[in-house]
């Protein structure tokens, strides 16, 4: 029998996806990358295959499972399968650089970035940017780890030559200006099928741990107790994402074969929209989703039964 079947390696992010399966009663079945086989002597099964493979995988303990669901998307690809977040977009996920070339290409502005490999070419790479402040982060991470706000040449000396460096796991360290907003905010946009379906404001007033995911969250540093004062939450579905960048953000999707994503986008103090992140392994913040009564994993799920209805009648 066909079924959907969810490529990852993360139980936590993926059982929000599967509840809604069984909700409307659609056949699935997980397969968890972290470790396996791809056997290249058979044909894969029939069914619609969703892959949601992450770049921060290795801070899991999965170092090598982005290679093998690459290994496998290949695979289903070669046999004419119908593959969500393919090749192309497992591609983007894991690097930053194809990311930023891929928007550029599409017509859309990026910070200015310099990659670098080595400590003195780090330090090099800030130089030639020009910029302060700037910030570091690895070209393939996830959730906003590794990334260090730097006002001076010298404080990013003292970081990488001291003991609190990260190595990013490809080795790859990116130097980037740093997009000042000035309501301390940024914007994730978020599409399934390929189709636009709401815009989340993200408050960077803590930091830049900006992962929407339940198992992300810090409690209850954002709920308000009793009399306190409201606090304002880190994540507020909107309505104002403006339709010319639903249409240009649809577009890059569709030349990258990318189905689902979540697109993250700052504006500085001039009005100017800078594009700095595509996560194929989008996940949905709880709260933000239930006050504006709107739920991207039962979007995905509808839109995952749709396509095996299609399959199947087709067949």
């Amino acid at each position: 029998m066909s079924k959907i079947y969810i490529i990852h390696e993360n139980d936590e992010w993926t059982i929000h996806l599967t509840k809604r399966l069984e909700e409307l009663e659609l056949p699935y079945e997980t397969w968890h990358l972290d470790k396996g086989i791809v056997d290249l002597t058979i044909e894969p099964p029939n069914g619609v295959f969703y892959n949601r493979m992450s770049a921060s995988s290795h801070t899991r303990g999965h170092r090598y499972a982005p290679e093998l669901a690459g290994g496998v998307l290949t695979w289903l690809e070669h046999h004419g399968r119908t593959v969500f977040n393919g090749t192309k977009a497992l591609n983007l996920e894991l690097s930053k650089i194809n990311q930023y070339t891929a928007l550029e290409a599409s017509g859309i502005r990026t910070p200015k970035t310099i990659a670098a490999v080595g400590k003195e070419h780090i330090v090099s790479a800030a130089e030639k940017l020009g910029k302060v402040p700037f910030i570091t982060k690895h070209n393939r991470a996830g959730k906003g780890l590794g990334v260090q706000l730097f006002q001076t040449i010298d404080a990013l000396k003292e970081y990488v030559y001291g003991s609190l460096f990260e190595d990013p796991v490809d080795g790859i360290t990116l130097v980037q200006e740093y997009i000042q907003s000035p309501e301390s905010y940024i914007t994730r946009a978020e599409f399934v099928g390929g189709k636009y379906l709401y815009a989340v404001r993200v408050d960077t007033s803590v930091g830049f741990e900006l992962c929407p995911a339940d198992s992300c969250q810090i409690g209850d540093a954002f709920c308000p107790v009793g009399e306190e004062p409201e606090v304002k939450p880190k994540f507020e579905i909107k309505e104002d994402l403006d339709e010319g960048w639903i249409a240009r953000y649809e577009a890059f999707l569709q030349a990258n074969n990318i189905d689902v994503a979540g697109i993250e986008f700052i504006r500085d103090s001039n009005g100017e929209v800078y594009t700095y992140d595509v996560n194929t392994n989008t996940n949905y913040n709880a709260d933000a989703e239930e006050k504006a009564g709107k739920y991207g994993m039962l979007e995905l799920a509808k839109f995952l039964g749709a396509t095996l209805e299609s399959l199947k009648a087709f067949n």
